[in-house]
């Protein structure tokens, strides 16, 4: 029964990452022979959980295969994602399409007000898409423990409960955006296949995760990954989070408005993108800064992988525009950085290929991780 679990759950993972694989090649990445997958595939599409379908003809020899895929009735996890201004809510199938989104803003809302919002746009969800729903991951822009948003600077929310958005029956997943989006980007993004991977996402705030086989590591109390909050920027400049010197307000748009003479925006990630665009104008004292910024952004990233020994790093929010606008700065700054014996192999620095997506998928993709255990025990089908 155990060996049989795990084929299926297996097989169920496969297919997540891997819609429309055959069932040949699933065989032989599972190791098991023809009639055990056939096998295999049959109970999981009489639960619902897979669909097959005949495979295109190839006009070879041999006979036929079947293609592999989400079932049209099947389990569905519902992913949140939390910003600074807005949130959107997607119902995603197994192998990662979206069936239905909903969006909503809560831009000058209190945390109470924005979370019961919240909480009657996903149960309008549900009741669209019935007992397909078995899971919820929350995607924040703070520090989230034990389902828990704890510390939200830029929103001034704290000890916000998250897990109300979940029913009981429910896997449930909520992790900090950048953490989130860490996950996305080693399953189905530029860090896919990787050993060890460093995503940064530059935001309202700076954070990010490492992906180490396949699994985020969270940290003792589940809140690692705050690399903004590290004391590699200006000790005479004082944090929201308490503390003097993190990296973070380097990097943003409070930053950029320091360095230009400006007063503090009201809202730094439009103030970034309005100095981007100036930059790419020509303005040159627009390109020096954000140049600046940049800079302080690959020597960080350096210290991470000096101590960290990453194979690949990708950069999201902000950080994807400092790539495109000032790479050589932030390449100077990253190889100055870095240990002598590191600089002939130094790991790549990528942009994100979910972008604004990916805390939303990092979401979904941990849920799922939850998920393939209970939906293998469940004896049940799904209805809708």
């Amino acid at each position: 029964m155990r060996d049989s679990s795990t084929r299926a759950i297996g097989l169920l993972r496969l297919v997540h990452d891997r819609p429309g694989i055959t069932r040949a090649d699933a065989a032989r990445s599972l190791a098991v022979g023809t009639g055990a997958a056939a096998e295999l595939v049959a109970g999981l599409v009489s639960r619902q959980l897979l669909s097959e379908q005949a495979a295109p003809p190839s006009g070879g020899r041999g006979r036929p295969t079947t293609l592999l895929g989400p079932h049209p009735g099947g389990p569905l996890v519902v992913a949140v994602s939390i910003t600074y201004a807005d949130w959107r809510i997607r119902a995603i199938e197994i192998g990662g399409r979206t069936v239905d989104v909903v969006e909503g803003f809560h831009a000058g809302q209190r945390a109470d007000e924005a979370m019961d919002e919240l909480s009657r746009a996903t149960d309008r969800l549900r009741r669209r898409l019935g007992s397909r729903v078995r899971g919820l991951g929350v995607s924040a822009p703070g520090i989230v423990r034990d389902g828990r948003l704890i510390d939200a600077t830029t929103l001034g929310w704290r000890d916000v409960d998250l897990t109300g958005l979940a029913r009981r029956e429910e896997v449930f997943v909520a992790g900090n955006d950048a953490t989130l989006a860490a996950s996305a980007e080693s399953s189905r993004g530029n860090a896919a296949g990787s050993v060890v991977a460093l995503h940064l996402r530059v935001d309202a705030g700076l954070g990010g995760g490492v992906v180490d086989g396949g699994f985020v590591s969270r940290g003792a109390t589940g809140v690692a990954g705050e690399f903004g909050h590290m004391p590699f920027g200006d000790p005479e400049v004082r944090c929201p989070c308490g503390s003097f010197g993190c990296w973070g307000n380097s990097v943003d748009g409070l930053a950029l408005a320091r360095l230009l003479h400006m007063s503090e925006p009201a809202d730094p990630v439009s103030f970034f993108h309005h100095v981007v665009g100036r930059a790419r104008a020509g303005d040159i004292r627009a390109g020096e800064a954000v140049g600046t910024v940049s800079g302080l952004l690959g020597r960080g990233i350096a210290g991470l992988v000096n101590g960290l020994d990453p194979d690949v790093i990708t950069v999201g929010g902000l950080g994807t525009l400092m790539l495109d606008v000032a790479g050589d700065r932030l390449e100077q700054g990253y190889r100055a950085g870095l240990m002598t014996f590191r600089r002939s192999t130094a790991p790549p620095i990528l942009p994100s290929a979910l972008g604004e997506d990916g805390p939303l998928i990092g979401a979904a993709e941990e849920t799922w991780a939850g998920l393939w255990g209970p939906l293998v025990a469940s004896p049940h089908a799904f209805r809708t």
